[in-house]
This record gives C-alpha cells, sequence and structure tokens, in this order.
C-alpha cells in the first residue's frame, strides 16, 4: 500500500493533551500549509492561509450541520443554535443578530459596558484584591444586559456571568470544567426560555427592537416563532459571546503588564492605536485553536483530498502565528496593524469570510469596540499588579492567565 495512503491514526487523544499546538505543530513540517490526518474517528482535512479560509467557508464544501460535535453544541453554541444551520436557514436567522451590530448599536452596548466599567473601578479602590478576569466577566454581563432589554430583575449579573463563563470555559475538555459548562448551559436556557414565554405573554414588557425583543418575535422561514428553548439559545448567543471578551480583557492586561511601553498612547486616546492594539491581542493571544466543518463531496487542497463526510479543519493559531503572514508572529507589534488593517482572511479569531453570508461571527465588530475601549481603561487603570502566574497554559482550551490576572491597590479615578 502507498505509504500517502495508509489508514490514518486518530489524533483526538493528543487534542485533548496538547491543546493550541497540536494542529501547529503538526503542519509545521508542511511546505503546502495542509495536513491529512484523523480526528473523532472522521478523516480529516487541515488547511491554513488566506486561500485556504476561502476554501474553508465556500458553502458548497463544507457544512455545519451535523458538524459541530453535540458536547460543543450541550456547553458553547446550544441546541438548534444559527451555529448548526446552512443556506438559507442560515441566513435567515442570522438576519436576527445582523441588525443589532450595525454601528450605532456597537457603541450603545460600548457606552453601557464602559458605564458598568467605570462604576466598578470605584468599587475595587475598597477591595485588597480584585482579579480582573473575573470582574470583567461581570462588567461584560452588566452592561450586555442593559443593552439587550433583559430586565434587572430577571438575572443576578454575578450568576449569570459565572454560567456564561463556564460554558465558554468547558466546551473544549471533558471532566469538570465540562460538566460545570452544562449545567450552566441547562440552567441559563431553562431561565432564558422563561423570559422569553413572559415577553410573549406580555407579563414582561420587552424594549421595542431589543435582543430580547427580536428574539421573542423572531421567525424562520415558513415557520412560526422560535420555540422557547431555541429563542432561549439564541439570546444565549448574544450575551454568552460578549462575556467572552473578558478572556481578551485578561489578555490585554497582560501585554500591557509584559510591556509597558503601550500604555501611553492608550493612555492618551489614540483611537487609531486603541484599534490596532486589540487587533494584536486577538492575533498574539490564543482564543480558538481551530474551526471545523463536515465535507459535503469529497475536496482536494495543494494536492491532498478528504472524503465527503469527511472534517476540513482551519487551522486559526497557525495562521495567527505564521511567519509568512505576520513576519515576527511571535512578537507583541501592534504597530503593524498601523501600517495596514487586517485583511479579512487574515486575522481570524472569529471566523473568516463575509459575517453578512457566511459563518463568520457578526459579533467581531462588538469584541473589537469593547476590547478598544477597555484597553483604553486598563492602560489608565492605577494599581499594583503584585506577584502571581501569569502563565497562559497552552495546553488548556480556552487558556488564560492563570491567576486570572490579579491587581491590588487600586486607586479610583
Amino acid at each position: 500500500m502507498d505509504a500517502h495512503r495508509r489508514p490514518l491514526m486518530d489524533r483526538t487523544p493528543a487534542l485533548l493533551v496538547e491543546g493550541y499546538a497540536w494542529l501547529p505543530d503538526r503542519m509545521r513540517d508542511s511546505t503546502r500549509s495542509v495536513l491529512r490526518t484523523r480526528l473523532l474517528g472522521r478523516p480529516a482535512l487541515a488547511v491554513r492561509g488566506p486561500d485556504a479560509v476561502r476554501f474553508f467557508y465556500d458553502e458548497s464544501h463544507v457544512h455545519r450541520h451535523g458538524a459541530i460535535p453535540a458536547p460543543v453544541l450541550d456547553t458553547l453554541f446550544g441546541q438548534g443554535a444559527v451555529h448548526t444551520l446552512d443556506g438559507v436557514a442560515h441566513r435567515t436567522r442570522k438576519e436576527l443578530f445582523l441588525p443589532l451590530l450595525e454601528a450605532g448599536r456597537v457603541a450603545r452596548l460600548t457606552e453601557h459596558v464602559t458605564e458598568a466599567w467605570d462604576e466598578a473601578v470605584r468599587s475595587w479602590s475598597g477591595r485588597e484584591r480584585v482579579v480582573l478576569f473575573d470582574e470583567a466577566a461581570v462588567v461584560l454581563t452588566r452592561g450586555v444586559c442593559e443593552w439587550a432589554g433583559v430586565p434587572p430583575r430577571a438575572v443576578d449579573p454575578q450568576t449569570l456571568a459565572r454560567d456564561l463563563v463556564a460554558m465558554v470555559d468547558g466546551f473544549a475538555t471533558p471532566g469538570p470544567r465540562h460538566l460545570r459548562a452544562r449545567r450552566a448551559r441547562t440552567r441559563q436556557e431553562t431561565r432564558m426560555a422563561g423570559l422569553i414565554e413572559e415577553v410573549r405573554s406580555g407579563e414582561v414588557a420587552a424594549p421595542e427592537d431589543s435582543v430580547l425583543e427580536r428574539v421573542a418575535r423572531h421567525r424562520d422561514t415558513g415557520q412560526g416563532p422560535l420555540d422557547p428553548r431555541t429563542a432561549a439559545v439564541e439570546l444565549l448567543n448574544v450575551l454568552r459571546p460578549t462575556v467572552a471578551v473578558s478572556w481578551f480583557v485578561a489578555f490585554a492586561a497582560h501585554a500591557l503588564h509584559r510591556w509597558p511601553a503601550h500604555r501611553e498612547r492608550l493612555r492618551a486616546g489614540d483611537a487609531a492605536f486603541a484599534t490596532a492594539f486589540a487587533h494584536e491581542v486577538r492575533r498574539f493571544y490564543p482564543f480558538a485553536p481551530f474551526l471545523g466543518g463536515r465535507t459535503v463531496t469529497e475536496l482536494t487542497w495543494h494536492g491532498e483530498s478528504v472524503p465527503a463526510g469527511g472534517i476540513l479543519l482551519l487551522d486559526v493559531y497557525g495562521q495567527h502565528h505564521d511567519e509568512e503572514l505576520w513576519g515576527d508572529p511571535y512578537t507583541f507589534r501592534p504597530e503593524r496593524f498601523l501600517d495596514r488593517p487586517p485583511g479579512p482572511d487574515e486575522l481570524i479569531p472569529q471566523g473568516g469570510g463575509d459575517p453578512a453570508a457566511g459563518h463568520r461571527c457578526p459579533g467581531e465588530r462588538v469584541t473589537v469596540g469593547l476590547l478598544e475601549a477597555l484597553a483604553v481603561r486598563l492602560a489608565r487603570l492605577e494599581c499594583t499588579v503584585p506577584a502571581q502566574d501569569l502563565r497562559i497554559p497552552l495546553r488548556r482550551v480556552p487558556t488564560r492567565p492563570r491567576s486570572g490576572f490579579v491587581v491590588t491597590g487600586v486607586r479610583a479615578p
């Protein structure tokens, strides 16, 4: 048998052990940025690079329906979520989200979050120790719930923040973190489904054209309103990714601690630099290791093939640290994005392609806007960073600074 076509060993156990390095390490020896492997019992083809991003997001190549493993649906996205749909069904469901993410609405969300941040900082000044990751999650929860029209009586920000963080933290790992994520999703889907029913019955008045009101009245093509559980899933798919920005806030604090020279331009309110800094945080620090989809037909990329029903993987972490794309990928250098904005198929922490028609996360603009604003506030934060474990383990997915980034002696402005 041709050695090139011998049955491939399933690499799922290695992925669970190696984390972010699993795919880049195996692709390092490839001169064509492509790799044949086996994952979750299926043949898989891993690709990388802007051309590969366009190949990956071609709907004639890859479908999401049936591609996302059940453990990920049961924790991160939710059963029946927009992420599981394709074609017309996907575009129709996505219309629920796109108007919410126009520039004016993103600006209002940023205002709600920064007001919550400024209020929180005043309370931190009386505390001995503050874990920025945890506090950022609560701040983001308060801000996004107010913006989304979720009534204060319906949620406890501390509990909701903890559950939304758990959904993200446990999607990619077995064990206690995964069990916490499942329990958190069940708890919040039940709570939000009840809220949807209260809105529909008139018991709760949702602000006109708010996220809550839009989710409650949305109809897929040729169907009635979403069932309460699916509506709850989609409401959480606005709240959860916003609160996931807490990962990037912790990374931004880590970057400012390691490279404090960047503080001056952020403190001065240099808007262009704040945008470049946000992009570099999203590129440099690890979040999604890769993206995957189920192949519709046999696909060939740079001479390597995967059959229909296999898996096509897009190496996100490897692409963000590709020397051909970035020149000095392991140097944290926001200035690279002052020279030119990132190409849509180069920087892909929220996916690639067209957010209006494809599977790129429409919330990317929210992530960038919030990170710009909060990076400026982090640069202006008067505090002490005590000795702590700031290592970022690449075996943990999703990872973050081990300490959560602790600060002491916060001085209110």
